[in-house]
């Protein structure tokens, strides 16, 4: 079974720039097409980035032009934010774009000055 481990996550202030990690704990061969999903505070998980297994990119109009999507080697889904906001406060996670693994544990990123 596989297990997501998000990782990256911090307090930054606003403008600022983050990386976020995604692996699979268990070492999977190679992550398929893969998303990340952000939550914010009191509101329901949302698709924000995903990246296919060959690499194609694509984004929510909320992060398109400050996040970019890329995977190393099929072993690693990264989130590299930058110019963050406050809204984009919350708990990210990454899984599947078709169907769904068990979700992680999230990695926090807070906006705040």
């Amino acid at each position: 079974q596989v297990q997501l481990v998000e990782s990256g996550g911090d307090v930054v202030h606003p403008g600022g720039s983050l990386t976020l990690s995604c692996v699979d704990a268990r070492g999977i061969d190679s992550l398929p097409a893969m998303g990340w999903y952000h939550q914010a505070p009191g509101k329901e998980r949302e698709f924000i980035a995903g990246i296919t297994s060959a690499g194609t990119p694509n984004y929510a109009d909320p992060v398109l032009g400050r996040f970019i999507i890329s995977r190393d080697n099929g072993k690693a889904v990264f989130l590299h934010m930058r110019d963050v906001r406050p809204e984009d406060t919350g708990i990210y996670y990454c899984n599947k774009v078709l169907g769904k693994w068990p979700w992680g544990l999230g990695t926090q990123v807070t906006v705040s000055s």
